[in-house]
This record gives C-alpha cells, structure tokens and sequence, in this order.
C-alpha cells in the first residue's frame, strides 16, 4: 500500500545491500573506492530539478475532508492488537509482531498472548531501518501464500519490517474494483509506484488495462510473481520499472491519457537512475503531470501518503488545486485499520482523492 528490498527502497533511496556493504567496508579501513566515485555518486545524489509550476483554474470542487476509511478484521489479514510502540496481526494463518510508531497508547492483550507471534521484528525500529526478523516457534519460509477477496498474492519477510502489503489499501482496493466493474468498458489505469501489484491485479481482474510503474526491480519481479500466482498472466498489465516522475513526463508528450490513476509516494527515495524524489518538492510537479494525464471522462485519482509530517489537509488543498474545473468532487482523511478487538484503531497513513460523477463506489 519500494522500501528496501521492495517498498522501502524508493524511501531510503537504495534498494539493494551494496551501499551498506560499502559503509561496513570503510568502517573497517578497507579498500578505497576508485578516483571519481565519490564525486559520482554526488553526481547522482543531486537533487532532481523541479519545473515551474502550472496554473489550474476553475472552480474549487465540492469536497468532504475528515473522512475516515476503516479497514476491519478479516480471515485474510486482522490486527490483533497494538500498543507501546508495536502491532500484532494476523496474515492469514501467520501471527506478526512488528514496530509501529503511531501505537503510543497501551496494549489490550497480554504480554502471553503478544508471546503467540510465529515472527518478530527485532533490530532498528525506524520506519527505514534495517532489521531481522526472528521466528520463536519455527523456521519460516521467506515467503508465504496470502489473499484479498480471493485474489492470491505472495507475502514476504523482508529486512525492512515489511511483509508485501499495506492491508489498509484495501478500502482503495474495493473502491478501485467497483469503479471499474460499474463503469463504463476498457477502463485504463495508471498505478504509479506500484509495489508489489496488489493495486494492478484488482484493476485487471475486474477487467481494465493496467500501467504498473515502480522503480525497484525487485518490486516489479515480486509483482510478477504475484500476478502469476493469483492466474491473472493473460490479463492486461504492463510492467515499467522506470523512475516515475520521468514516465509520466513522457506520457505527456506522447499525449496518453488514464482514467483512473493511483499514487503512493514514499517520503522519499531514488529512481533507477539516481533520479532524487523529495515528496514535498516534488509532489506539486508530479499532481501536475497527472492532470494532465486525466482522460477526457477521468473516473478516479487517489493520492495516498505514509510517514510525513503533514496533515490531510495539505493533501486535500493541493488536489482542490490541480483538479479545479474537472466535474467531480474531493474526498481526503485517513486510512485507519480497526482492532479485533475493538479497543483501538490504528491510523496508518493519509488520502485524496478525485471521484467523478459516474464513480460508483
């Protein structure tokens, strides 16, 4: 809903083991690297240059803020409880115990019941810090067989806290799969840092032509995988493994439109080519080249945000914005996934997005 080894990696801007490998190596006064790789990666490390802006007129659209997106407990995924800085949930038949920065109030359940958990996430509990992932009854697989709504999918335990899904997308999901299946036919969708495909294999299920974008390989094999695992490999999806900004940019001056569009951003991160993303630089210019990849009759944009700084609000204004004049309206608020045991809610991350009239949700 790529972080190193997958999502993770477009916040922290690697994606792979070598640059830690290389710290460790001058930590221990190995090998220098050779003349001008410093300056380089310096090279690489500049940021990306941001355009001018565009000016959208029109009138501000009807609009609903504060809305709250609740994603309850299912047999696929459940969260258990949450507390003092952690989250137990259940994937499927596996119990998950994992850092969780915004669960600041006390645990429910007891520490026994915490003590059930088949995998751990010890190590560094930044939201980008590498850690390990220990597994107190039995060794675990890397991977293991999930679903939404029937639709199989890979989880995987990677090094970054990560399991291959943000189940709180799935109120997008369900959205993004009404739409299609109540719209209009051969609906095109654009998924723009896709990860690992959960987005795209909704859309193409329900039978629109899907555009994958992400910028970590690793991100769009393990999509591939899933894709293949849910039966779904005939089904219309291209997969670009492309700095994402630099797609759309492209699909502008090749005059390509979508009608539903999907965006979640990390904070931060890096293209395959060094290209820097800073999400407040570099958000405004990428909304604009989504309006103007809207097509004719745009169905749907949603615009979601994890771990920054900011309010929904901000969101909710920039997208008042960009899609002033189109016929629609702005909802924006929270995704917030609702405990077993009902005592808590937990909110994980900001939305917006653009619905137009004929969006049946």
């Amino acid at each position: 809903m790529a972080r190193p080894a997958y999502k993770s990696a477009r916040k922290d801007g690697t994606g792979n083991k070598k640059d830690a490998a290389g710290r460790q190596r001058q930590k221990a006064g190995t090998r220098a690297p050779k003349p001008g790789a410093d300056a380089k990666r310096e090279i690489q490390s500049q940021p990306t240059e941001v355009p001018a802006r565009k000016h959208w007129s029109g009138k501000r659209l009807p609009e609903t803020t504060g809305l709250v997106l609740r994603t309850q407990p299912d047999r696929d995924y459940t969260l258990v409880d949450c507390g003092n800085g952690r989250k137990l949930e259940r994937y499927g038949d596996l119990l998950i115990d994992r850092p969780e920065g915004q669960a600041i109030w006390q645990r429910v359940l007891t520490d026994s019941d915490w003590q059930k958990a088949d995998a751990i996430f010890t190590g560094d509990t930044d939201e980008e810090g590498a850690g390990r992932w220990r597994f107190p009854k039995r060794k675990l697989d890397e991977t293991w067989r999930l679903e939404f709504d029937e639709l199989p999918y890979l989880g995987r335990f990677t090094s970054f806290r990560h399991v291959g899904v943000f189940p709180e997308q799935a109120a997008h999901w369900h959205a993004l799969q009404n739409a299609i299946r109540n719209g209009r036919s051969d609906l095109r969708v654009l998924n723009l840092f896709g990860y690992t495909g959960l987005a795209s294999l909704v859309a193409a299920r329900a039978g629109a032509r899907v555009t994958h974008v992400d910028a970590s390989k690793k991100a769009i094999g393990w999509a591939k995988e899933n894709q293949a695992l849910a039966g779904l490999s005939d089904t219309s999806i291209r997969w670009i493994c492309e700095d994402a900004v630099r797609f759309c940019q492209r699909e502008v001056r090749r005059g390509n439109t979508y009608d539903i569009i999907l965006l979640d951003p990390p904070a931060y991160g890096r293209g395959p080519k060094g290209e820097v993303w800073q999400l407040f630089d570099h958000l405004p210019h990428m909304l604009d080249l989504v309006r103007q990849l809207q097509s004719d009759t745009p169905v749907m944009t949603v615009l979601t945000s994890y771990a920054i700084r900011a309010s929904s609000f901000a969101l909710h204004e920039i997208m008042q914005e960009v899609f002033a004049g189109l016929d629609g309206k702005i909802e924006s608020g929270e995704l917030v996934l609702e405990c077993e045991n009902g005592e808590r809610s937990l909110s994980t991350s900001m939305f917006s997005r653009f619905l137009s009239p004929e969006c049946q949700l």
